[in-house]
């Protein structure tokens, strides 16, 4: 029993280690973002700020637009996982249930895009933009984040994870694969599709390279735009860099939290038949 408890304490001290090791960047982003502007270059710096300063806040975000950064953010955000999810659904319920001609290899061109580097497709991507005169417009922002192939990737394999019970109960009962589909399928992979739509939020919300290049006009800079240049504009001012950091973090720990039941679920359910 005693060697029992010693592992089971270990096991807890690891993680509780690991955990801390993963939160500490975190909270000294908070910390910084609380201390007074020279507080920061004092030798040794302080790990806690001597008087909280949450001005720090309202100054940081009124500092840019940062009200039309949040806007723009959450309009690519929106369109992003609004897209993937019903295109990952509408493909994933296809590959799981339908026989189709190139049906495997259709879905093994799927998977070779996930081994290309997303960095690699940046030029070829405002090409095709560009030649459709959608460059600087939120309709180019967000035409390119649609579609994503590990979600259609997850949501087949959390389709082939489901029983056909009642899908051919509701044939039977005389339904269409409409309405299988959207009565029956959908909501079973709830789960799978909150999963899909976390990661997608969370990629559009922290995208940056994509939104530099197709918006040439500061009026369609996202979040993680504005805390770029914010950098560049005041440098020298830790607690105003890291109080806007703060700010952009807040609304993916709002969503996670909301979303963490399903997005477990999914994770445990969807990645294995």
């Amino acid at each position: 029993m005693s060697d029992r408890l010693l592992r089971r304490a270990l096991g807890y001290g690891a993680a509780l280690t690991l955990a801390l090791v993963m939160v500490a960047p975190f909270l000294w982003m908070l910390s910084t973002a609380l201390m007074d502007e020279f507080e920061v270059y004092q030798a040794p710096p302080p790990l806690l700020p001597t008087v909280p300063r949450f001005a720090n806040f309202t100054e940081a975000l009124t500092a840019l637009p940062f009200a039309l950064y949040f806007r723009n953010s959450l309009i690519l955000a929106a369109a992003t996982v609004t897209g993937q999810v019903v295109t990952a659904a509408m493909a994933g319920y296809a590959f799981a249930r339908h026989r189709f001609a190139g049906r495997t290899p259709l879905f093994a061109v799927y998977l070779g895009t996930l081994m290309i580097p997303g960095i690699a497709l940046l030029v070829p991507r405002f090409l095709l933009v560009d030649a459709m005169g959608l460059v600087d417009t939120v309709a180019g922002l967000v035409s390119v984040e649609l579609v994503a192939a590990w979600g259609i990737f997850l949501m087949r394999q959390y389709f082939l994870s489901l029983p056909r019970d009642m899908e051919d109960a509701a044939r039977l009962d005389g339904a269409g694969e409409w309405q299988v589909f959207w009565h029956v399928a959908v909501p079973l992979a709830r789960p799978a599709l909150a999963t899909v739509a976390l990661f997608a939020f969370i990629d559009a919300w922290k995208a940056l390279l994509w939104p530099l290049v197709i918006a040439r006009s500061p009026d369609l800079r996202v979040v993680e735009a504005g805390v770029a240049s914010f950098h560049g504009m005041y440098f020298a001012n830790w607690p105003w860099q890291m109080a806007a950091a703060v700010a952009a973090l807040v609304p993916v720990l709002v969503v996670f939290l909301v979303a963490q039941k399903a997005f477990l679920r999914g994770l445990a359910f969807g990645g294995i038949k």
